[in-house]
């Protein structure tokens, strides 16, 4: 079987460094406008006394900070002080069960759900910095020096125990935090929340299920949330006995079909609905928006589920199923799939991104992480980054890096007005243990790195990110 990433083993069993620095000798040249901060979060610390974690979700979270301002570029690296971290840290092993690693008494949030790492995303909100797990609080961090300060309780109207998920929504709009959480028990339960921190108010409602499912994002317009109904099935019987993980209580029933459940937000705006759609699989969502009538969903469907080709580490993607970004078109009056348009491109991309100020709209432009190996078996990994266009579908514009390195973390875009967006992202050398950022043009990504920014330290590929033009630490 061909490796098609040689140097993967050298991406997950390491101990990563936190640290904070100025980085030195930038190669190329960054644009003078870029200003702000890029955040990063995603698993590290895979192993510890001598036990090793499974699969890519299992790790804690550990959030990257590379800000960009006056007094040069700064890289700040910094684990996430979740209660699992502390409590295994104090252990010196393993304690909690983790997503796709289960052992011999290992531990349970209140003996139902797991311990979440906070391993998957990082969003500023409201003058704070909010790191999110699965089906926890998130974490409240300090936006400079990334230290934690508590849970964040959305002004004290959620508790330890509240379901919320890892990908929030910021309403451009309104300035709203929107987010959902599922409660796995006799009568699953999807919980949605907007939070407004203009006032403190928390909008909460909550939509009975037919069964377990499992989501992981949702989409978001003005007037709805969108979730991708795929038939992955959570068996929590199965979960809730002894050494049981996620991943071994995940059933794939692609016979029960998909759909999408498409809830009005606002308190008279209507009830639920369900539309069918192909009967594959969602991880992430890329933009929603409304016009003429018509729920404009885009989103990548995949062929399968995702997460077993994230095990065993650090044998990933073996046979990585096809994906591809899809429009769907739902017309409101007849609640009715009125069109489908599916993009060629099918080198399982993932981690797909828009600018902020197309997040709800109609847009155009959208980027990606995609791997060039796709198809073929074999070990590989991301080392592509893909912009896509829905006014011009048969052109595809992409970077790839030297033969031999990976790319990590969800794009970033820099939205610059009146100039191309920039596009930035982990580019990781494993056989030499090299990391860097480099600083893309997002209207020509052939054109290669503006910039490559090196760091000190090598890291573990991230997960979601974030850039917020606001900061300037």
């Amino acid at each position: 079987m061909t490796d098609y990433a040689p140097g993967l083993d050298h991406c997950f069993f390491f101990d990563a460094t936190e640290d904070s620095y100025l980085v030195d000798d930038i190669e190329g040249m960054l644009p003078e406008d870029l200003r702000g901060v890029y955040y990063a979060n995603g698993p590290s610390r895979f192993e510890r006394a001598g036990q090793r974690y499974l699969h890519w979700l299992d790790g804690d979270g550990l959030i990257h900070r590379l800000s960009f301002a006056d007094e040069g570029v700064r890289h700040t690296t910094r684990f996430v002080d979740s209660l699992k971290s502390r409590e295994e840290s104090k252990a010196g092993r393993f304690l909690y069960r983790a997503f796709g690693t289960g052992f011999d008494g290992d531990l349970l949030r209140r003996n139902v759900m797991l311990e979440s790492p906070v391993n998957v995303s990082v969003y500023p909100f409201d003058g704070k910095l909010l790191a999110f797990g699965e089906q926890t609080l998130p974490v409240e961090l300090d936006p400079e020096t990334l230290e934690a300060k508590d849970d964040f309780d959305f002004g004290g109207r959620l508790n330890e125990i509240s379901p919320v998920s890892a990908h929030p929504k910021i309403d451009p709009d309104t300035g709203q935090l929107i987010v959902f959480g599922i409660a796995f028990s006799s009568r699953p339960t999807l919980y949605t929340y907007e939070f407004d921190p203009s006032d403190q108010s928390l909008r909460r409602r909550r939509h009975r299920m037919e069964t377990h499912y499992s989501l992981h994002d949702f989409n978001l317009s003005p007037g709805y949330m969108i979730f991708h109904l795929g038939p992955l099935i959570l068996d929590i019987e199965r979960f809730l006995g002894q050494g049981n993980s996620i991943m071994d209580s995940l059933d794939w029933r692609p016979e029960m079909g998909s759909k999408l459940l498409i809830v009005p937000r606002g308190p008279d705006s209507g009830d639920p609905f369900e539309v069918e759609v192909e009967p594959k699989y969602c991880l992430h969502h890329i933009n929603a928006f409304e016009q003429h009538g018509r729920l404009i969903v885009d989103l990548i469907e995949i062929d399968e589920p995702i997460y077993r080709h994230y095990q065993v580490l650090p044998e990933l993607f073996v046979d990585a199923p096809a994906a591809s970004p899809v429009r769907y078109a739902i017309d409101l009056a007849s609640k009715k799939v009125v069109e489908r348009i599916a993009f060629d491109y099918d080198r399982c991309p993932d981690f797909p991104t828009v600018t902020a100020a197309d997040n709800g709209r109609n847009y155009d432009r959208f980027w990606m992480l995609g791997m060039s190996h796709c198809g073929p078996q074999g070990r590989k990994f991301f080392d592509e980054v893909v912009g896509l266009s829905w006014s011009d579908r048969a052109r595809v514009d992409l970077y790839r890096p030297d033969e031999g390195r990976l790319l990590g973390g969800q794009p970033a875009c820099v939205e610059r007005p009146g100039k191309e967006p920039l596009i930035i992202v982990q580019e990781l050398d494993p056989e030499n243990r090299k990391a860097w950022y480099v600083v893309l043009d997002g209207l020509n990504l052939e054109r290669g790195p503006l910039a490559r920014i090196p760091l000190r330290h090598w890291i573990h590929p991230s997960f979601h990110t974030h850039f917020d033009p606001a900061s300037t630490l």
